[in-house]
């Protein structure tokens, strides 16, 4: 099987290749695929989104298509930055940016009242079989006060999981995986695939 990965954040890209060595599919990204325009994800969830980028490719392409979309839910502040998540500092924001802005909202808000989850959409498109399902996953934890970890990517080392003391971006990448909102979602298309045969 051969399947594209509708993203070309090489953080995504690593961990999402890791997930699905299992089954055996030779993994593509949209970084093999340069001529290819993604359409603006502007849904107001994260299903809507993933489900966009994965029919675009598979449309595009005509080969089984796999994107996720993600992202930090706060409560403290209404749940932002959520579909936001990526382009919270500003379109060309990098992760620093964005949870700087993040961190900076929350000044002055105790931790007990810090509560977010990560959210995490996995959308497989197969345009062979005209197929289409989505996965979803979620963790939950807090934002700390500052960053801290030099791993992961995106709001990883300012979020704190439930039962841990270690910020995502101080974990491993195994250790991630083995809790990640993302590793959920992955977790779940894995097991589908193979109870399809795919």
């Amino acid at each position: 099987m051969k399947l594209i990965l509708a993203t070309k954040n090489q953080g995504k890209v690593t961990e999402l290749k890791e997930m699905l060595k299992d089954i055996g599919a030779e993994v593509l990204s949209l970084d093999d695929l340069p001529d290819i325009v993604m359409p603006p994800e502007d849904a107001p969830d994260f299903k809507g989104n993933a489900l966009i980028k994965a029919r675009h490719i598979a449309e595009a392409t005509d080969i089984i298509a796999v994107s996720d979309d993600s992202g930090l839910v706060v409560d403290a502040l209404d749940g932002r930055p959520g579909v936001m998540s990526a382009r919270y500092g500003g379109a060309d924001a990098t992760d620093k940016d964005n949870y700087t802005k993040l961190l900076k909202e929350l000044h002055g808000i105790t931790e007990k009242d810090r509560s977010a989850h990560f959210a995490c959409v996995v959308a497989f498109v197969d345009p062979a079989n005209d197929e289409e399902i989505t996965f979803d996953g979620k963790v939950e934890g807090h934002i700390r006060e500052t960053a801290i970890g030099e791993c992961g990517f995106g709001y990883d080392p300012v979020f704190i999981p439930n039962d841990s003391s270690k910020t995502l971006a101080e974990m491993t990448p195994k250790e991630k995986n083995a809790i990640s909102h993302r590793a959920e979602a992955i977790g779940k298309l894995v097991r589908w695939l193979k109870e399809r045969k795919y």
